[in-house]
């Protein structure tokens, strides 16, 4: 993969990755009250941006297990892994973008506030703590992007004549007729009731 797709694809991880952990240090600093304080005032923006987000990691998701599958389908077995950077390289690009937006963020909103900024220290500290275990899951899931997902859209991009087949022969394994239905509807309309015969 080239330099500046990898960027793009960390950036986004990144990105999203960012208000998830948003989201979870601000789980572990105020508890329940943490919903409250992230749809009032100035973060009131910060549920439909963290929903939106959440959908969009989910449909990634989706749509690279959806390749991954059809790949093995077509190749009728499984997909040989590509290569990709190291775990602890994209876990260092992912969490450090993650810390910083989260600074930016949090000192912009405080701004737009009126309010003073918390202490710097403070605020990376609540920051690494959520944005940690959210660097780890989006690592993970760009390293399996790139591991999985690329060598199967190449097998997917070698053979395009064949996801034509791919629906109609899923759908046929999926749903067999059932001829006992047809024999229990010719015996219901062949038998009629009426009054008892004396």
């Amino acid at each position: 993969m080239s330099r500046p797709r990898l960027a793009s694809l960390i950036l986004g991880a990144g990105l999203l990755g960012s208000q998830a952990g948003h989201l979870l240090a601000y789980e572990l600093r105020f508890g329940g009250a943490a919903s409250q304080l992230q749809s009032t005032g100035v973060h009131s923006y910060f549920p439909a941006i963290a929903k939106t987000g959440l959908g969009i990691a989910s449909l990634a998701l989706l749509a690279g297990l959806l390749v991954v599958g059809m790949a093995r389908m077509l190749s009728r077995g499984p997909v040989i892994a590509g290569t990709a950077p190291s775990f602890v390289r994209l876990l260092a690009a992912i969490y450090t973008l993650q810390l910083a937006l989260f600074a930016l963020q949090e000192t912009a909103e405080a701004l737009l506030g009126g309010a003073p900024a918390g202490s710097a220290p403070l605020l990376l500290m609540w920051g690494a703590l959520g944005q940690l275990p959210v660097a780890i899951a989006a690592s993970l899931a760009v390293r399996w992007l790139l591991v999985r997902v690329r060598p199967a859209l190449a097998v997917l991009r070698l053979r395009p004549q064949a996801l034509m087949y791919v629906a109609p022969v899923a759908v046929i394994q999926a749903w067999p007729a059932r001829p006992a239905l047809a024999t229990v509807e010719v015996l219901d309309r062949a038998y009629v009731r009426g009054p008892p015969s004396l």
